[in-house]
């Protein structure tokens, strides 16, 4: 569902295109791609990211690319067939469903793939960290969101406790393989 959408909105079938683009930790200039939820047919605007069935019926065609709902199940067969990708979006329909950041961190330590990573759809400010350390190259703020605040969340944190998609040694074993 669009992030501009309410629960008791019905989903507006529209291409969503977001003004504001965290890409490798800096604002972009510009966010070429839109988003489109219709599942039956093709948006005109392109390039798009597209639900994953429509995208799989028409993976010929070089501007579109496949939208993971955030119930999406990673197997095999799936992951190979969107490995070629040159990017792949996450839907978070809320910004309380997590469940985006686990297929990210599955797409990149599991099945190895090294393009754009986009998180869409309810995504705050106050995620952008996180989704960047499981794997998120690129974030489309929803439009309440202020860039200057979402760049400055990503350079909160000097120190991070746990090991993530870059960072694979948490800092108590850094500081044990120091001292030895």
């Amino acid at each position: 569902m669009p992030s501009n959408a309410t629960a008791g909105d019905a989903p507006s079938m529209a291409p969503v295109h977001v003004d504001h683009l965290i890409a490798d930790g800096e604002l972009a200039a510009e966010n070429a791609w839109c988003v489109s939820y219709d599942a039956e047919a093709l948006p005109e605007r392109r390039p798009a990211f597209v639900p994953l069935a429509l995208w799989e019926a028409n993976q010929e065609d070089t501007e579109l690319a496949p939208l993971l709902p955030s119930d999406c199940e990673l197997t095999a067969e799936l992951v190979k067939s969107i490995s070629a990708a040159p990017a792949i979006a996450i839907d978070f329909p809320a910004f309380t469903d997590g469940r985006g950041y686990s297929i990210a961190r599955l797409l990149r330590e599991r099945f190895g793939y090294r393009g754009e990573i986009r998180a869409v759809g309810d995504v705050l400010v106050d995620q952008l960290n996180y989704m960047q350390r499981c794997g998120f190259n690129a974030m489309a703020l929803r439009d309440d969101q202020h860039p200057d605040d979402a760049l400055r969340a990503l350079n909160a944190f000097s120190v991070r406790y746990q090991p993530d998609v870059e960072e694979r040694q948490a800092l108590f074993e850094k500081r044990l393989n120091a001292d030895s």
